[in-house]
This record gives C-alpha cells, structure tokens and sequence, in this order.
C-alpha cells in the first residue's frame, strides 16, 4: 500500500502538528524573520531545535497508534514572500528542497517511519491574516510555480496549502498541482463570523474552487480559526469534501493576534474537546491538527478526547 493510501484508508485520520513558528517562537526563542520558519535550516542550533520538534510528534503518533502528517517548514517559501527574504526563484527552490530532504532524513531514521507521510506546505503569498491583493489564479499559479515544481521534483507524498484567503489563488495553487501530477489539499481561514478574510462564505468560495479546478484537492480543510469560529457555519453539501481542520487555539481575531505581543494558548483540553465535536460532523475528515497558539499538550488532547 502507497503511503498516501494510507492517509486515505487509515480507520483514523492521520494527526499532523499544532502552530510550529508561534511555539518555537515562545517557548523556544526562535527568531523567524517574516515568520519564515525555513530559516531555522541554517544554522545548526535551527535545525536541532527542528529535529527535537518533528520527533516529539512522531513519538506521540507512535505512542497513539496514528499516522502522521510531517509538513514541512515552508509556509513562507514562496515567490511571493522570497523578496522580503531575499530569494529569487532559484533560491526558494534550493530552500524548499532542502526542507524536504531534512523531512525525509528524519522519518527514514525513525521507527514508525511507515506511517509518516511528508506533506510539503505552502501558504499565501500575502498576508494570510488580510489579503492586501487579491490574486487571480494565473498570478497565483506564477508565484507558487517554484514552490511546487520543488515539491513535485523532490517527491512529497503530498501538499498542501494552508491559511488561504481567496478562491483565485486558491485555483491557480491547484491547477498549477495539477499541471505537475502532484497530490494536494487546500484549507482556508475563516474570521470570527466563518467567512473567509474576504467577507465570502465558505460554501461559494469552494464552490467556486471546485468548479474551476475540476475537482482536483484531494479534500479541502479550515485552519487558523479558533473550532467556535466556524464550528457551526460548515457548509453542510461539503462535508464530504473537508478533510483537514487545524485549529488555533486562541479565540482572538485576526487582527488581535497581529497586534498580540504574548501567546494566546487557550485551555488544551477545552479545545481538544470542541475539535472532537467538529471531527464527529466530518465523515471524511483524514487529518486533524493545530494552528496558531496550539502545541503538542493541544493534540495530545485531541486525541484523548477522540478526535
């Protein structure tokens, strides 16, 4: 069976990681430029402080008889970002290559590494909190070509997109995916009323991505909203097609966790508890995982609470 047989078989979904920048920013005094994550490939002190984080969750996925979704750190390694960080397209693909590698060396030296699948992360190429252009999907597939022509290069069993904000940049990820045979999944961020930052709703705008992608994401998610922001505002004729929920752990705004100078944790068992209650409404639901504010205390709750 092919590792992502397995995510889509498995009697339980795969669990994945909570908000990997904002726990090694505040627990482990991480410094991510841009929260460009990536950058902690550089220095040796990075990479151990990346290594200790992935098998911390490859341990709990073991010790839970789960599967695990290994992402890579490269939210913020794409073309639309790589100016800010001073990357041309040569250098975000040498940067998404090498966080790939770094995935895959650390799952083959471990023993549950069978049931590791490595997921290739990309992220807006704006602000995921407030879209400042709104993409039309050529322009979105231009300015993540170089992330997922890496990806697909470098042979990820899967990626995936988190914290978009708008069906145009949405479609133009997945058409480009599609272009290159590569496996993909899409989840939006939803504000505190549901609605994407955009002020759509959830159901038109993966109606919208649907139709002009041909069907493409292997399933759709919803990340980075506290699980009361959109709990109860799921699109019932889409159930089938989310697949993933990470949820932050704080119940702030968008704009509030902009200006908060301090983490916002929530309370991890409260919150493993109210995800368990959106996973029994999702009957396809393959992963479950955190954003924002959540660390491992926060899946290690989801799972005790059955998520």
């Amino acid at each position: 069976m092919g590792m992502l047989d397995r995510l889509l078989s498995a009697p339980a979904a795969f669990i994945s990681d909570g908000g990997m920048e904002t726990d090694l920013i505040f627990h482990e005094g991480a410094e991510m430029p841009l929260f460009a994550s990536f950058v902690l490939l550089d220095t040796p002190e990075g990479r151990e402080m990346l290594r200790r984080y992935a098998l911390s969750y490859f341990d709990l996925a073991q010790t839970a008889n789960r599967g695990f979704m290994a992402g890579t750190p490269t939210w913020r390694a794409n073309s639309g970002w790589g100016g800010k960080l001073g990357l041309d397209d040569a250098g975000i693909r040498h940067v998404n290559r090498r966080a790939v590698a770094f995935a895959q060396d650390l799952r083959v030296n471990h023993p549950w590494r069978n049931n590791i699948l490595i997921e290739g992360v990309l992220g807006p190429a704006g602000d995921g909190y407030a879209p400042e252009q709104l993409l039309t999907p050529p322009e979105s597939s231009r300015l993540h070509s170089a992330q997922l022509e890496a990806f697909a290069e470098e042979g990820v069993d899967i990626a995936s997109a988190f914290t978009i904000t708008h069906p145009g940049e949405a479609t133009g990820m997945l058409n480009r995916a599609r272009e290159l045979g590569l496996p993909f999944t899409l989840s939006f961020t939803v504000e505190t009323d549901g609605c994407l930052p955009t002020g759509q709703d959830l159901d038109s705008a993966l109606s919208e991505v649907e139709a002009a992608t041909g069907g493409y994401a292997l399933y759709y998610g919803i990340n980075c909203a506290h699980p009361e922001h959109f709990s109860d505002k799921l699109p019932s004729r889409w159930l089938n097609r989310i697949g993933i929920i990470r949820p932050n752990a704080s119940r702030r705004s968008h704009a509030e966790l902009d200006e908060a100078a301090d983490l916002d944790d929530g309370d991890p068992r409260e919150f493993g508890a109210l995800c368990a209650e959106v996973v029994r409404r999702l009957p396809s639901l393959r992963v479950v995982g955190g954003c924002c504010g959540s660390d491992i205390r926060h899946i290690q709750a989801m799972i005790a609470a059955g998520a």
